[in-house]
């Protein structure tokens, strides 16, 4: 398949799912044999974009950088692209550290944790596209190339104690939309560390 091809294949509207309400906070947490959570850590849950969204790579590299720092939590991102884009773009986009990467190509995760298509506005309005320039100029974020997933595909993150209770929902309201996952943190009583000042621009930027 061609990369125009799957870059086209993206835009398409992805199969019909039967969407499950979405997790409350203070219920047990959904149960699929692909989707295993640990006793003795709590666990913090990305449902991310396709694999070559800027704001996917964002909430990503955020979801590594904490799996280094807080080893006694249980960090999970889920993906929805195909396993071999999404062993890619891990890859190009700097591994996946202490996260543990689930693919949900049927989008059966998704669904059962109430995720489900957007619409137009959701992806393509215009502070989303605003966005995705200032990501791409302060963070040097950019879109890269599409292989595999939905750019219709909601995402979502969720934050689950050791027994299994749903302590934290964040549903994108927009594809620019990055959860706080220091809040996440939070309400699973973890404190969360201070962040180190940014880095100095030294590429002409104001």
């Amino acid at each position: 398949m061609s990369s125009l091809t799957q870059e086209l294949d993206s835009f398409k509207t992805p199969p019909t799912k039967e969407v499950a309400p979405l997790p409350q906070v203070g219920t047990k947490a959904p149960v699929h044999p692909n989707l295993a959570f640990p006793t003795d850590k709590p666990t913090v849950i990305v449902f991310l974009r396709h694999c070559g969204c800027p704001f996917a790579e964002k909430t990503f590299k955020t979801l590594t950088s904490l799996s280094t720092q807080y080893k006694d939590v249980n960090f999970i991102a889920v993906s929805h692209s195909s396993p071999e884009a999404t062993e890619r773009w891990v890859v190009q986009v700097g591994g996946n550290w202490d996260v543990n990467v689930v693919v949900d190509y049927e989008r059966e995760l998704y669904a059962q944790w109430g995720l489900g298509v957007s619409n137009t506005w959701h992806v393509f309005s215009p502070l989303t596209l605003y966005k995705t320039l200032k990501l791409a100029k302060d963070e040097h974020i950019f879109n890269r190339y599409t292989e595999s997933g939905s750019r219709w595909q909601t995402s979502g993150a969720f934050a689950v104690d050791t027994d299994g209770v749903v302590r934290w929902v964040k549903v994108a309201a927009s594809a620019d939309d990055i959860p706080d996952l220091d809040a996440a943190l939070t309400s699973l009583s973890i404190k969360v560390k201070p962040k180190p000042p940014p880095e100095p621009r030294t590429d002409g930027f104001l």
